[in-house]
Parts: structure tokens; sequence; C-alpha cells
């Protein structure tokens, strides 16, 4: 049968996922996740991480140590300029559902 609502043993484990989100431990561990994932995200990004420019495991292992290399002196240099860290990019749900909050009603 097509059904929308999960059955009680879903809705129980996500009620309980949720509940395990709140606690201290995890957003803890959660925090040390974000930055690698923000690392990762910069490399890919900015340096093309995704692929490879060489074949064989000692030309890109070289080339993953370049980019890390390359990590830190763009986040030295935007430290030394005192360059604030960038925002969360919004989706353009998000803007459309804040754009709207922010007009007031007729």
């Amino acid at each position: 049968m097509l059904g929308i609502h999960p059955d009680q043993e879903q809705h129980e484990a996500l009620q309980k996922a949720r509940l395990r989100q709140k606690s201290p431990d995890f957003k803890q561990k959660y925090a040390k996740r974000a930055g690698i994932e923000g690392t990762i995200s910069q490399g890919v990004r900015g340096f093309d991480l995704r692929r490879s420019r060489y074949i064989g495991l000692a030309k890109t292992k070289l080339q993953h140590l370049f980019v890390a290399a390359s990590l830190n002196l763009v986040r030295i240099a935007a430290w030394v300029q005192e360059k604030p860290l960038a925002q969360t990019r919004l989706s353009r749900f998000g803007k459309l559902v804040r754009s709207q909050s922010v007009q007031a009603p007729a």
C-alpha cells in the first residue's frame, strides 16, 4: 500500500536519531566533521581535487601533497589578511523564504 507516513519502527528510529543529535557529544563530533568537510569542499572547488592529473599512485600522492600545501598557504594568507570566513551559501528556495519573511504583509 502506498503511504506517506512512515511506519512505527521508522518513526521511532527517526525520533531516537533526532534526540541523539541534540547531545553535546554528537555536536562535538559533528563540529569536527563539518571542519573536515569544509576542507574537502575547498580542495574540490579551488584545486580540482576530484580528479588526478596523473596516472599512478606515486604521482597522485604527490599531487595531493601539493594541494594540501596549497590549501594551507591559502588559509594562512587569508588569516594574515584577516579575511573573514565565507558564510554558508543559501539555496534559491532559502533566499525566497528569507525575502518573503523580510517583506511586511500588506
